[in-house]
């Protein structure tokens, strides 16, 4: 069976690079060790491998579908991946012990979900919505809330949903008409719609958590007025609660997880008076978006591993077929009549594999380093180190869901070109690892919209220290650089210039005191600051080799190979990915009013 996610890559990222048996000297991981790490790792890819892997296929084309009794229908092997993966512990991979967890590092956490999400993006969801779920009502829910949801969250009992989009608003949240009405027992009644609520409803666990975003009585206009609130598919009493599924959409990919349009309060199923569903209310009163962007962000973050993930796999599958597949000749060969070769020998193959290894590994470095600055800012005794992490991973986040959702989608096109016409029949899986990833720039919040929070808020938080703080982190991996030998000095020139011209760009585009104008292009200014801070993430993967192979007294031929395999994709990402962004930054500088100025009646 063909590797999904690279081993390799992973324990390079972790052990060579971030260190992360560094983090075992604080308190909150001190029963840990790389030994635990790595057995952790070990089992989530064999589980992976043998129970998610095999009906990948299956679930994508056998759909879920209500039944005659009203019940989601889905293939049985789901639950049995889930079931081995709940029976693992896995559920409980990143939450504190006292919650029943195994209080991994985020960063371990991050990479053993990574492998299922590789192996079957669908079936991956469900566990991973939920620890998003847990985290927050862990966070903000009070000491009962905790005991009543989070710990059968944990378990695996009950899986989470976070509800927020509805039909009329989708990503405008300031437009939900959901509503929240007090009620005598101390809940509220929650009436409303939610649309594309990933696995909204399901017969896999004993209950599902909903979190809910709804606007209370009292509340000010548009964001102001919203409060978050669990509303459970089953009450403590085992009642079923006011949550009726109105239908099941239908998706080009991703398709073992339902998605689902959601009533609340429609009195299809009514546990009390029929004045709505009972939802408890987290937190405080409309403050509810607040707490919803602790899983949001989470979230985005996961969107990001999901679709480096899916990049990962395409990019495995066309690269093992590169090798044995053969035809066509080398340009220069003499002898007509000589066997084909594999395909991986003709240049322009290799072009394609090198820029899905630069997406996909760049991707995935980006996604552990930002790992690697949440377990500092929960971890870190320092509250100024802390600060800095949150800080900075604030910055990232937006690059963080975005890069991978638009490069890696473009490595599995890149896949399906290797395979030629074989890539796009069903019989290969890198036509449906394209239609699952072409979701993401969608998930959590469209391309667009991170460009905006990007721009519009990230870089200029706090007197652009946002920005400040990246530039920086960005110039010491630049002064390491410029201390090594050839190439890699070249590469930490051209990032220091790239850098510098994100720094003027960002100035020159908040110069005029114009958002609008601003803002205008900020998904241009998104994707070439990606650019800048993946050709980081490349030069830290340069140097982290190097450190390696200068460490060793001998280096193995597979080693060696794959010391140079990181050399090669760095150096295709910094001669044909990092130039792409002078015409960004150019267009950008120039305060350019196409958009503006294009009236929506040419169109």
């Amino acid at each position: 069976m063909t590797e999904h996610l690279s081993r390799r890559d992973i324990d390079f990222l972790l052990h060579e690079w971030l260190d992360v048996s560094a983090l075992t000297s604080r308190p909150r991981f001190t029963e840990h060790s790389r030994e635990t790490f790595d057995a952790v790792l070990d089992l989530s890819e064999d589980i992976a491998t043998k129970k998610f892997a095999p009906h990948n296929k299956k679930s994508d084309q056998n759909e879920p579908y209500v039944g005659d009794d009203g019940k989601v229908v889905l293939i049985d092997e789901i639950g049995d991946a889930l079931d081995a993966y709940r029976e693992a512990g896995l559920n409980a991979g990143g939450f504190d012990e006292e919650l029943g967890g195994m209080a991994l590092p985020n960063t371990v956490a991050r990479a053993s979900t990574t492998f299922f999400q590789a192996a079957n993006a669908s079936t991956s969801s469900y566990p991973f919505l939920t620890a998003g779920n847990a985290n927050l009502i862990a966070k903000y829910g009070t000491a009962e809330q905790i005991d009543t949801w989070v710990r059968p969250l944990v378990e695996g009992r009950y899986f989470g949903t976070m509800c927020l989009s509805e039909p009329q608003a989708g990503s405008s949240l300031a437009d939900i008409t959901t509503k929240a009405a007090p009620a005598d027992d101390g809940a509220y009644r929650i009436t409303g719609t939610k649309m594309w609520i990933s696995a909204g409803e399901h017969e896999l666990t004993e209950n599902i958590v909903h979190l809910v975003l709804a606007k209370a009585p009292g509340g000010g206009p548009g964001v102001k007025g919203i409060s978050l609130f669990i509303v459970p598919k089953f009450l403590t009493d085992g009642t079923r609660n006011d949550v009726a599924l109105v239908g099941l959409n239908h998706k080009m990919g991703n398709r073992g997880t339902t998605n689902t349009l959601l009533n609340f309060g429609d009195g299809t199923h009514s546990p009390t008076d029929g004045s709505g569903a009972v939802g408890y209310l987290v937190g405080d009163l409309h403050h509810g978006l607040q707490y919803m962007f602790n899983m949001m962000n989470e979230a985005r973050i996961g969107v990001g591993f999901l679709a480096t993930a899916l990049g990962s796999a395409g990019y495995r599958q066309s690269l093992e077929y590169a090798k044995v597949r053969t035809q066509g000749r080398p340009v220069d060969a003499k002898d007509p009549a000589a066997p084909p070769v594999p395909i991986i020998e003709h240049s322009d193959v290799k072009r394609m594999l090198l820029a899905q290894k630069s997406y996909v590994e760049g991707s995935l470095a980006l996604l552990l380093y930002c790992s690697s600055l949440l377990d500092d800012e929960q971890t870190l005794d320092d509250p100024e180190a802390r600060d800095r992490a949150h800080l900075l991973l604030e910055v990232l986040t937006p690059i963080a869901k975005s890069w991978p959702s638009q490069w890696c989608l473009e490595a599995n096109s890149l896949a399906i070109q290797v395979l030629g016409g074989y890539g796009y029949t069903k019989e290969f899986d890198v036509e449906q690892y394209y239609r699952d990833n072409r979701l993401n720039p969608i998930h959590e919040g469209a391309h667009g919209i991170h460009g905006l929070d990007l721009l519009g808020r990230k870089v200029i938080m706090h007197d652009g220290a946002g920005l400040a703080l990246l530039i920086a982190t960005v110039g010491e991996t630049v002064a390491r650089a410029r201390e090594a030998a050839d190439e890699t000095a070249e590469y930490a020139e051209q990032l220091a210039e790239s850098l510098g011209r994100l720094g003027e760009v960002t100035a020159a585009l908040w110069a005029p005191g114009d958002p609008k104008l601003a803002l205008a292009n900020a998904t241009a200014y998104l994707e070439a600051a990606g650019h800048v801070v993946i050709a980081w993430m490349w030069l830290e993967q340069v140097l982290a080799a190097d450190a390696s192979e200068a460490g060793r007294e001998s280096v193995s031929a597979a080693d060696s190979d794959f010391y140079q395999g990181k050399r090669a994709a760095a150096r295709y990402f910094y001669m044909y990915e990092l130039p792409k962004i002078t015409t960004a930054f150019d267009l950008l500088a120039g305060l350019d009013r196409t958009t503006l100025d294009t009236e929506a009646s040419w169109l």
